[in-house]
C-alpha cells in the first residue's frame, strides 16, 4: 500500500482533525490542591494527569500549569452549607465550564461569557473529595451514613434501617445554645466520673406517679457544705424521740 494512502485518505484526516482538537478541550481532571483561599472560598490546584509538550526531542510529559482562582463546590442550598477545612496536598476533582465563568463568579446572576473559549483550563471548579488508592480512608460504614473524621475516631452517625443517632469522639463534645431540650420516650442514661451543673435543678413532674421514682443514692449528698448523711440538728433535747419531719 502506497505510504501516502493515509495522508490522503479522508476518514483518515478528519480523525486526525478531531483527536487534535479534543486534545484543547478540557471536561475534568483530578488535581492536588495547593492553597485555599477561605475568603474568596477559591482555590490553586495542581492538576494531577500530566500534559504532553511537543520539543525538540519529540514529546515528553510535562506537569500542566497551576489552575489559580478555582471557585470550590461545598454543597450548598436552601441557606444550608456543608464546608471542610481544606488543606494543602488534599484530592480534588477539577470540572471544567463549557465557557468563560469570570463574570458570573464575580457578580452572580446571569452574565455574558467574558471570552469565547471553550472548555478552558481558566474555568474549573474544585469539586473536594476523589480518594487515590494512595490516600482512601479506610473504615467506612456501609450500613449508615457518617460524618466523620478521616481516621474515623470522630463520628456522626445516622441508621437508615434502625433509624439510631449516635455521635462518637475521643475529644471534647459542646453545646452552645439559648435552649437545650432532649425528650426520652422510655428513659434517659449519663454515665460520666463527674456531672458538674452550673445553674438551677429544677424538677417539673405534673403528677404524683412521676416522682414516685424520687431521687436515688448510695452516695452522700451535700448542700452548702452540709452532709445528707451525717448532718446533726442543734437545740433538740437527748432521748427516745425523733425530729419533726422538714417544714
Amino acid at each position: 500500500m502506497d505510504s501516502t494512502s493515509n495522508i490522503f485518505d479522508p476518514n483518515k484526516f478528519t480523525d486526525k482533525a478531531i483527536n487534535s482538537r479534543m486534545t484543547m478541550v478540557w471536561t475534568a481532571l483530578p488535581g492536588i490542591i495547593q492553597s485555599f483561599d477561605p475568603q474568596a472560598l477559591t482555590c490553586e490546584v495542581q492538576p494531577a494527569i500530566k500534559g504532553r509538550m511537543t520539543t525538540e526531542k519529540g514529546i515528553e510529559l510535562v506537569n500542566m500549569p497551576l489552575l489559580l482562582d478555582c471557585p470550590v463546590v461545598f454543597p450548598h442550598a436552601g441557606g444550608c452549607s456543608l464546608t471542610f477545612p481544606i488543606q494543602p496536598g488534599d484530592e480534588c476533582l477539577v470540572v471544567f465550564s463549557s465557557r468563560a465563568i469570570d463574570f458570573w463568579w464575580q457578580l452572580g446572576g446571569i452574565q455574558p461569557p467574558a471570552e469565547a473559549r471553550m472548555h478552558d483550563l481558566s474555568d474549573g471548579f474544585v469539586i473536594p473529595g476523589p480518594y487515590s488508592q494512595a490516600r482512601k480512608i479506610s473504615g467506612v460504614s456501609t450500613s449508615a451514613l457518617q460524618i466523620r473524621s478521616d481516621d474515623g475516631t470522630a463520628f456522626i452517625e445516622i441508621n437508615p434501617s434502625s433509624h439510631n443517632v449516635k455521635c462518637q469522639t475521643n475529644g471534647d463534645f459542646s453545646v452552645q445554645c439559648k435552649n437545650f431540650a432532649v425528650e426520652a420516650s422510655a428513659s434517659a442514661t449519663i454515665t460520666s466520673p463527674a456531672i458538674a451543673l452550673n445553674g438551677a435543678l429544677t424538677n417539673n413532674a405534673s403528677t404524683e406517679a412521676q416522682m414516685t421514682g424520687g431521687l436515688n443514692t448510695t452516695k452522700d449528698v451535700t448542700a452548702s457544705g452540709i452532709s445528707l448523711k451525717s448532718h446533726t440538728h442543734s437545740n433538740v433535747q437527748n432521748g427516745p424521740g425523733n425530729t419533726g419531719g422538714p417544714q
